[in-house]
């Protein structure tokens, strides 16, 4: 029996099959996880092609994590259909393309509260909508995925800054949602080759150095220690484990020059 057998897991950022949120939702039903798939905007069709490269092949909602009411539709056909949710990974992150590419100066107010809007409101948005959901379960667990923003990265700029909101969102959800037996955590990954990291400027430069200063090594084309982590901390193994973030990168963030 799986570590995930039995639970009700909503899984988004699912695009391709290079996605971590794939990773994550094969994983998760190999541990027995019963998962539905959300997808958004012109991202949707991918989400429903790459949905039937999975073993069994889920369900996809749509949900555009701005928009208020797809978020009250999503958590209204999860109640019809489950009754309850146990867990979720929120694999949501956006910045238009003046927030990225080396130049921080250049992003106008509007790009930039899309990008924190997206990137890491997302994360209070979902979960609030879902809390009723989670609290049905006797509580469960919210896992985003993040790229560790203690520092400034080349040609991150301003999704590195939202990456630090998400989290700092994290920490207070995790506050104000412990008494409901919700858990919130973030899993700060190495870099991995998907869609969204190929449309950061520059990202090559985190593949050149990382195999080498990380102690584990890291293997930017193999996202399994990842979907891993994020599978572990939707499980019942982590049960007083909350507000973390844990770093899944070959242990990189620890070494200096």
């Amino acid at each position: 029996m799986g570590i995930l057998a039995g639970k009700r897991v909503l899984i988004t950022g699912v695009l391709t099959d290079d996605s971590l949120a794939f990773g994550v939702a094969k994983l998760a039903q190999d541990e027995g996880a019963e998962i539905v798939l959300s997808g958004a905007g012109r991202g949707l069709s991918l989400t429903q092609r790459t949905a039937r490269k999975l073993p069994t092949p889920p369900d996809v909602i749509e949900i555009d994590v701005g928009s208020p009411d797809d978020l009250a539709a999503a958590a209204a056909d999860l109640e019809s259909r489950w009754g309850a949710v146990d867990g979720v990974l929120h694999a949501i992150g956006f910045a238009p393309a003046d927030c990225l590419g080396g130049d921080i100066l250049k992003a106008e107010w509007a790009d930039v509260a899309t990008a924190l809007h997206i990137s890491a409101y997302s994360l209070k948005a979902l979960a609030a909508a879902l809390l009723p959901l989670m609290q049905n379960a006797g509580g469960g667990s919210i896992v985003g995925l993040d790229f560790d923003a203690r520092v400034a990265w080349p040609a991150y700029d301003w999704m590195g800054v939202a990456k630090a909101a998400l989290e700092s969102t994290a920490r207070y959800l995790a506050r104000d949602l412990g008494p409901s037996r919700v858990r919130v955590n973030l899993v700060a990954a190495g870099p991995v080759k998907t869609i969204a990291a190929r449309s950061i400027p520059g990202f090559a430069k985190f593949e050149d150095v990382w195999s080498d200063r990380a102690p584990l090594g890291w293997d930017v084309h193999d996202p399994s220690a990842v979907a891993k982590a994020c599978v572990a901390l939707m499980s019942d193994w982590f049960p007083m484990t909350t507000g973390e973030l844990l770093h899944v990168d070959g242990g990189f963030h620890a070494m200096g020059a």
